[in-house]
Formats: structure tokens, C-alpha cells, sequence
């Protein structure tokens, strides 16, 4: 038996198996171990090997470029976009073009190559944290980019080249158009609503407690009704918050603990399953996108996309939210200390 759910966002519809749904047991293993520390460029006492730094959280005022870091950004040695130039907008026919100008960095989350987010100490993903909200506001500062995006690609199922543990930051000079849909639907829920679509979910959420995995005071960990993948969530903040740059240390450290706690779930539940991450925040160089409702989401690499679901972007979802997050919940939870 499935159900056919839509998106009170965007409106895309997917098919959930509600009644014969798939546990962790039924998705591959993968052998994560870290194999190529010898000649890992991000490791700390070989930052010449990577393009100069643009921002660190270093200790004992050690000198940029050196050893004695926390986080670390660094341009990306093969870029998707380039920072010099201009846009120069064109157009030849029906078909609009313009020069790959942007940004694109690497956040280093940590000096010790055997080590990932899942294991890092609260203090550790704080750091990660804070730069990026140093990043953020930084690259908003050139006019020239309207939207910004942090993603994290872990293990090789989810595309990453370095299993070293790192981040990366993309700046776009224009606004995706997945993004662009969530924006336009949150603001047409608002319109007809007077209420935030994202607050509406996550009060939802809070009062039948079947999807959510894990909270504190100022976030919640759900995986969303409408999932589209098997074992997706997302961590939302609890309150409306639409400017993610302005959190203060007291909700770094919430944020924190909460990634952390369900990175550690996912990882025991799963076996260390691949996963991609993203942080979705308002666009930039905009105007104001109040309505807007910063989150991360994280998507386990547990399924192949198949040619319906490619053909009619109708996600088919093996394992449903309400059991997927009852497995998340049930399972051990280990944490740094």
C-alpha cells in the first residue's frame, strides 16, 4: 500500500510505501574507512598544498597558511565558477547565457583526516558553525551574487573526491530555480495564510510526534511528511527565523548538538551510510525574503534515481518518514565528548 503526498512548498507530489516500508537492513553497506590520509592536501602541515586561504579559526594567533587551525576555507582548486570577471548577460535566440562568474570554497572542518562530523566534540561543529556564518556574510558583501549555498557531499555514493571532512560554498549570481520555487511557494502560503509554510510544518510536526526524531529548546530533527528520499530530515529551527548569519553563540551551540546528535543517529542507524547535506537561507542582494525559513537538509545516498522518477520528478520513497524517523529515534546515539 503507498500514499501520494504533495509539498505544501513547492507542490510536488511523491509516493510513499506506508504499509511495507523498507528497514535499514534492506539498503547497502559501505565501507567508509578513510584511506588516503598519506597524501591528503587538507590535512593539517600541508596547507601549501592547497590555494591560499580566505578566512580560518585558528589558535595561539598562528599565522594564515600554517598549521594550528580549527576550520579552514580555501578556494576550490577546480572551481564550478570563477570569481574574476563579469557577468555579461547575452542572449542568441531563445537562449540566455552569461559568464560562469561566482564563488566557490572549501570549508575544512578539521585538521585530523580520520575524523567527520558525526564524531566531532560540540565545540567542533560550533567552529564549522561560525565560519560558516563568516562566509555568508562575507561573500553577500559582492553585489554580484543572490544566492549562496553550504553543502557537504559525504562518502563516494554522494560525489565527494576527498574524504578528508569538508564542506563546500557555492555563490551564484542568480537564484536556482529549486530555490526560487520554495521561496515563491512559502510567499504564496504567506499571502493566503498570513502564517510562515516552514512554521506551520515544524508546529505540526511538534504536535503529532511522529516524524521527529530529535529536538532541543531551538531546533527540531524531522523527517518531513513529504520526503523524497528514504530517511531524509531536516533540521528547522523552532521559531521563524529567516537570517541565519545573525544567530547568536547560545543557538550555534543548540545547532550544534542537535547536527551532531542526528549525524550520529544516521551513522548507527544506517551503517555510515553516503549522505549529502545543504543549507538552505534566504537569497541575498534581494530585498528582504522575510517569509523565508532557513533549514538544513540531509539526504541519505541509499537509492538509484530511476527513469520515472527523473521523467516525472515523482520520487518514489521506500522506507516512510514515520518509520524512518522511528528508527532514527530508537537507535543508539554516541557522542564525542
Amino acid at each position: 500500500m503507498t500514499e501520494l503526498r504533495r509539498d505544501p512548498v513547492i507542490g510536488q507530489w511523491v509516493n510513499v510505501h506506508v504499509e511495507d516500508s523498507l528497514g535499514p537492513d534492506h539498503y547497502e553497506k559501505e565501507d567508509q574507512t578513510p584511506k588516503h590520509e598519506a597524501t591528503c592536501q587538507f590535512c593539517s602541515g600541508r596547507e601549501h598544498l592547497t590555494p591560499p586561504e580566505v578566512d580560518a579559526i585558528r589558535a595561539n594567533d598562528s599565522a594564515p597558511n600554517t598549521p594550528d587551525w580549527q576550520v579552514r576555507v580555501v578556494p576550490n582548486k577546480f572551481p564550478v565558477l570563477k570569481i574574476e570577471g563579469n557577468i555579461d548577460e547575452a542572449k542568441e535566440g531563445m537562449f540566455n547565457f552569461s559568464n560562469g562568474v561566482g564563488a566557490h570554497e572549501v570549508l575544512i572542518e578539521t585538521p585530523a583526516h580520520n575524523k567527520n562530523l558525526a564524531d566531532f566534540t560540540e565545540g567542533e561543529v560550533r567552529d564549522v558553525i561560525r565560519l560558516y556564518q563568516n562566509r555568508l556574510r562575507d561573500l553577500t558583501r559582492d553585489r554580484r551574487f543572490k544566492y549562496i549555498i553550504i553543502f557537504k557531499n559525504y562518502g563516494e555514493l554522494a560525489g565527494t573526491s576527498v574524504e578528508h571532512a569538508h564542506s563546500q560554498i557555492i555563490a551564484l549570481p542568480m537564484i536556482p530555480k529549486y530555490v526560487q520555487e520554495k521561496i515563491d511557494g512559502a510567499k504564496a502560503y504567506y499571502d493566503q495564510h498570513k502564517r510562515c509554510v516552514f512554521c506551520d510544518m515544524a508546529s505540526q510536526e511538534r504536535e503529532e510526534k511522529k516524524r521527529i526524531f530529535c529536538e532541543n529548546k531551538d531546533f527540531i530533527a524531522f523527517c518531513p511528511f513529504v520526503s523524497r528520499y528514504a530517511f531524509e530530515y531536516w533540521i528547522m529551527p523552532r521559531q521563524h527565523d529567516s537570517k541565519f548569519v545573525e544567530m547568536n553563540d547560545k543557538k550555534r551551540i543548540a545547532l550544534a548538538d542537535i547536527l551532531r546528535e542526528t549525524l550520529s543517529r544516521l551513522k548507527n542507524c544506517l551503517s555510515d551510510p553516503s549522505y549529502n547535506y545543504y543549507l538552505h537561507v534566504a537569497p541575498v542582494n534581494t530585498g528582504k525574503k522575510e517569509e523565508f525559513h532557513w533549514h538544513i537538509e540531509i539526504v541519505p545516498k541509499l537509492t538509484r534515481v530511476t527513469g520515472f522518477e527523473l521523467g516525472t520528478g515523482f520520487y518514489v520513497v521506500r522506507t516512510s518518514p514515520e518509520a524512518a524517523a522511528g528508527y532514527l529515534r530508537s537507535v543508539q546515539c554516541s557522542l564525542a565528548v
